[in-house]
């Protein structure tokens, strides 16, 4: 039997139960629809949330410092603790997986002055790896580098909303500003950004400088140490080492200032990549439950293709009976049938497949294609890998749903066929 006369018998078949047909392929359909956009908005849940975190900063650590809820070392609870401008350089010679540590520190209020304008703003010091880290992007001219460091040198770089109090629609590079009592070169401006989260305002409000400088300039007031700075940034060394880069830096910290490592009171770390592996958990348990309701509509579906093929196995007993007699051996038969389900699954699962894509194609384009970074949801976004599964799971259920029709059909015994009667 041709492929040609094979699809007119498919054709035939389905036209007979145009209902159980019709009920059968939608829910096909529907089974892949359901798993190919479950996936898809897990997947854009998943971005979404990736991308907002990374507008405050990329998988980072902050360290605060506070106050002792342990004894330790013969000293009694409640003491407060404070970090120093010498504490990173021991973490970074201690803690192995940590690829970042830095010291923060600023002063908010600073009465800021230009040619133009004055304003009231928040001043950061810290090191050059802070904009990487931090997500501070440059509209124009630099961020201060390790030059600018080590000569601690008075410049500075601007968020795009200071800019805009200071100078309006002006040029400020290279302009001479007045942070507090001293003079500032402007080196860059930091590109317009939304953020999703803080610990001291929004970075596109303030004046970034070297910390070599801030510690001169803008040190602690009493009665905190006039070496001490306002936290600690960390970077692990990998996604994976963020648990044992926590615990190094707890075990540095209590040793240096005579705390318990478990004491969590003494040293608060808000660790953002714990918030993106919650949150990971959270959208892969939603989409491996919805995924899971596609599986089921998927063998409901499957089933159902099942039983038309077993009623069309049935009413055709005869025509069987008469191939089988003529010479068409039960392979033949078997192939028939077995191509005849699959060509009805993977019609039904490729229109389901070309209607989800579809879906998210153009529900991207009206609804999300002017998302803020800040969303948590980036849209619909089908990956090669759903679309894998998807093909996966029909070629499963294609085979589970031919496999006994068919076998049932080449089967069948040539007299008996002959001597069957529809409806008998």
């Amino acid at each position: 039997m041709s492929f040609r006369e094979l699809l007119f018998d498919t054709l035939r078949t389905l036209r007979a139960h145009k209902l159980r047909t019709f009920l059968t392929m939608f829910g096909i359909a529907w089974g892949i629809i359901s798993i190919t956009l479950m996936v898809a908005a897990g997947e854009g849940f998943r971005v979404g949330q990736q991308r907002a975190a990374e507008t405050f900063g990329k998988d980072i650590m902050i360290v605060f410092a506070g106050r002792t809820s342990l004894q330790a070392g013969g000293l009694r609870a409640g003491r407060r603790v404070q970090w120093l401008d010498t504490d990173h350089l021991v973490i970074q010679q201690e803690a192995s997986s940590c690829k970042y540590v830095m010291p923060e520190l600023g002063q908010g209020g600073i009465r800021v002055t230009s040619r133009h304008n004055n304003a009231s703003l928040r001043v950061t010091g810290s090191h050059p790896e802070f904009a990487e880290i931090r997500s501070i992007p440059v509209a124009e001219g630099r961020y201060p580098n390790w030059d600018d460091e080590a000569h601690a040198r008075r410049v500075a770089f601007l968020g795009s909303d200071a800019k805009q109090q200071l100078f309006g629609s002006r040029n400020a590079i290279e302009e001479t500003i007045r942070v507090g009592d001293f003079p500032y070169v402007i080196v860059g401006v930091m590109r317009e950004k939304e953020q999703d989260s803080s610990y001291d305002g929004q970075d596109v409000q303030k004046i970034f400088i070297p910390f070599s400088r801030a510690r001169l300039d803008f040190p602690n007031p009493p009665p905190w140490d006039s070496h001490s700075v306002d936290r600690l940034l960390v970077v692990p060394g990998s996604y994976e080492e963020d648990e044992a880069c926590k615990q190094q830096v707890r075990r540095t910290l209590g040793r240096l200032h005579n705390f318990d490592p478990n004491d969590k009171e003494a040293a608060s770390i808000w660790d953002t990549i714990e918030d993106t592996k919650a949150f990971r958990q959270m959208t892969d348990g939603m989409k491996y439950f919805m995924g899971a309701v596609g599986v089921t509509t998927l063998f409901l579906g499957g089933i159902g293709v099942m039983n038309i093929m077993l009623v069309a196995v049935k009413e055709r007993t005869r025509e069987i009976g008469v191939r089988k007699a003529v010479g068409a051996s039960s392979r033949v038969i078997l192939r028939q049938f077995f191509i005849e389900t699959l060509i009805v699954v993977f019609v039904s699962g490729g229109l389901g497949l070309s209607f989800a894509y579809g879906f998210c194609a153009l529900v991207n384009k009206v609804a999300f294609s002017k998302l803020s970074p800040t969303s948590y949801f980036a849209g619909f976004l089908p990956t090669l890998e759903s679309g894998l599964v998807a093909f996966g799971l029909l070629g499963t259920v294609a085979v589970l749903a031919a496999l006994y029709p068919a076998s049932r059909a080449a089967g069948v015994q040539p007299i008996e066929a002959l001597r069957y009667e529809p409806g008998g």
